[in-house]
């Protein structure tokens, strides 16, 4: 690709990956004048989000995102530039990659291969515990995506799925527990050489600009020790390469280039997060959130907000750093799996009511400016101006339902730009002296920026008001 050729292409990328403005009805004229844009700040706890990552390893194949040439993305193989790791048992898989096709090329398309050996001389089981995958666009039917849609910053989800983007779809997928029909649920993986669990096209025929990504994530159990590489090589027209072709890609150790190195953990300055390459120590959190030393939450402290994949430099003043380690690495790239892409958040509220009078919260998920908030405020702004923050889904079980009982799960679409305060997700309405368990689930979506932060709210109206004796 020439270079003047891939910075337009660059320059598309952020069009893609936020939403278009709104066409306006019956809107103000040219010479309207914007509304004022105003900072808050809002004063309450922040709180370190209780808990931990598990011990479940993740591999993060990142880096690039942006490919620009055939070759191995990342490799597990202990033959160089693989990074020697043996994968046993249960494992993660969180791969992400955009491409925007070759020089002098309409039609041209990139293929995507996840490559798996057994480690010694006995076959293999893979089962598929949860996974999906998304294209940004389709240009075949048949094809599961998720274009970058313009919607509004709250959609409740009934029996079809919202999504804006691949990391979008995917992540809805898996807390719907359904998977993309590219996917098989089981492979039976044969010794002595590397064999293909999926083979991905990521084309660009009639896009314009030419510009497509894909969002993978599986979640795996492996019956014995086996190494893993994800490759990426063109296809002849619409077929994807040959199984000999990617395992000789493997054995030549070429590596697509990477891109974006890292600054230096512990530097000062300016920071370049940089993307991930490697394999991370961690793939949920669960967690319960009780007040310090309590086995519940006390609704009369709220406002109270906690940390979602808060990171160096973006902990809002609590200390925490969400970020998974990364167990292996490859080189140039990054140190830690920044922003814990893929991650699950499965969190409790176990909300109690001590007071004497009727006490209503709101549950939200909010994107607080990183500079200027402390574990005492956190800043918004208004109206939100700034960039997509975070795009996905959430799950919440426990609000407000129907004849004053409480709901099942229930998902939503947020999109929340910089500093934006959340829309609310529901309330929780609790008589005195009443309880009730909130369960919040979320998987860190692509295309996403923390950190974020889930949030219990009063309500205006909830002012406790003693009872009066009859």
């Amino acid at each position: 690709m020439t270079a003047p050729r891939l910075l337009r292409t660059l320059a598309a990328l952020p069009l893609l990956l936020a939403p278009l403005p709104a066409a306006r009805a019956n809107g103000p004229g040219p010479s309207a004048s914007p509304p004022a844009v105003s900072f808050q700040q809002r004063q309450q706890q922040v709180r370190p989000l209780p808990g931990q990552l598990d011990g479940v390893l993740m591999v993060n194949d990142n880096n690039p995102e942006l490919i620009t040439g055939e070759g191995i993305l990342l490799s597990t193989f202990p033959e160089a530039p693989g990074l020697n790791l043996a994968l046993n048992g249960r494992f993660d898989l969180f791969s992400h990659h955009v491409y925007a096709g070759k020089p002098g090329e309409l039609n041209s398309t990139l293929w995507l291969a996840v490559l798996v050996q057994p480690v010694g001389d006995q076959p293999v089981t893979l089962e598929l515990l949860g996974g999906s995958t998304s294209l940004s666009q389709a240009t075949r039917k048949g094809q599961t995506a998720a274009p970058f849609l313009p919607l509004p910053n709250l959609m409740a989800e009934t029996s079809t799925p919202i999504a804006a983007g691949p990391g979008s779809r995917v992540a809805g997928d898996l807390l719907r527990r359904e998977r993309a029909p590219e996917l098989s649920s089981r492979w039976e993986i044969a010794p002595g050489e590397a064999s293909a669990l999926v083979m991905l096209p990521i084309p660009v025929a009639g896009l314009d600009p030419l510009l497509n990504g894909r969002n993978l994530q599986l979640r795996l159990r492996s019956s014995a020790p086996i190494h893993l590489a994800t490759l990426a090589a063109y296809g002849s027209g619409k077929r994807a390469p040959t199984l000999a072709r990617w395992q000789e890609l493997l054995a030549s150790g070429t590596l697509s280039p990477k891109e974006h190195k890292p600054t230096p953990r512990g530097s000062t300055g300016k920071i370049v997060y940089s993307r991930v390459s490697g394999v991370q120590v961690g793939s949920l959190w669960k967690a319960t959130l009780t007040d310090p030393g309590a086995n519940s939450l006390n609704v009369q402290e709220a406002p109270i907000s906690w940390p979602i994949s808060s990171l160096d430099r973006g902990d809002l003043g609590t200390g925490q750093v969400q970020t998974a380690e990364l167990q292996v690495f490859s080189e140039g790239t990054a140190w830690a799996a920044h922003g814990n892409y893929g991650v699950e958040y499965d969190l409790t509220l176990p909300l109690r009511n001590p007071g004497s009078g009727r006490r209503r919260v709101v549950v939200a998920l909010e994107s607080p400016f990183k500079n200027g908030s402390t574990n005492r405020s956190l800043r918004f702004q208004s109206p939100a101006k700034g960039p997509v923050m975070f795009r996905g889904p959430i799950e919440v079980s426990g609000l407000d339902g129907s004849q004053g009982r409480p709901a099942g799960a229930r998902r939503f679409h947020l999109v929340l730009r910089q500093g934006e305060e959340g829309p609310a997700l529901g309330t929780v309405t609790l008589a005195p002296g009443e309880s009730r368990r909130v369960r919040v689930r979320l998987i860190y979506p692509a295309d996403a920026t923390p950190p974020q932060v889930l949030s219990i709210l009063p309500v205006k109206q909830s002012t406790p008001v003693p009872s009066v004796s009859p």
